[in-house]
């Protein structure tokens, strides 16, 4: 499979038509959440500028212990009502949906978004930076987190 690699223009460029995003659509989110590793950078950014908490999910933790993972996400939560997931890709929707199950018990209006939307994903997001679609370009991107020694 051909790579290409994301430059770190390129994510800024993606987190502001996010934030542009979220703005137009009037969703003030009170914390964000980050899905490891690939959300967490993208995470940081954007509670810096929503001056929101940050807070981190591990879906591989999620699957392998759920109840407990789960009990405390929410109680780190409890007091947020607007929550925003962010990830670096959407790429098959495994993972945002897998989230999006444990969240629905939460009562919390939760919004996703991704630096990339893969349009032939499972699952539908509210917010990206870019949109592919991987039927027609079947690429693997690696983002500067993942390749910069």
């Amino acid at each position: 499979m051909k790579k290409s690699k994301i430059s770190i223009d390129k994510i800024n460029n993606a987190i502001k038509k996010i934030v542009e995003q979220i703005e137009v659509s009037e969703f003030k989110p009170e914390m964000i959440v980050s899905i490891n590793r690939g959300g967490c950078i993208p995470g940081v950014y954007l509670s810096h500028y929503f001056k929101k908490p940050h807070n981190i999910i591990d879906v591989k933790s999620l699957k392998a212990d759920s109840a407990n993972k789960f009990s405390l996400l929410i109680n780190s939560i409890k007091d947020n009502k607007r929550i925003l997931i962010i990830d670096d890709i959407n790429d098959s929707g495994e993972t945002f949906n897998i989230v999006k199950k444990i969240f629905i018990k939460s009562n919390c209006e939760i919004r996703f978004a991704a630096l990339i939307n893969n349009i032939s994903s499972k699952i539908k997001i509210d917010y990206h930076g870019q949109l592919i679609d991987k039927k027609d370009n079947p690429v693997w991107y690696v983002f500067p987190w993942e390749d910069w020694w």
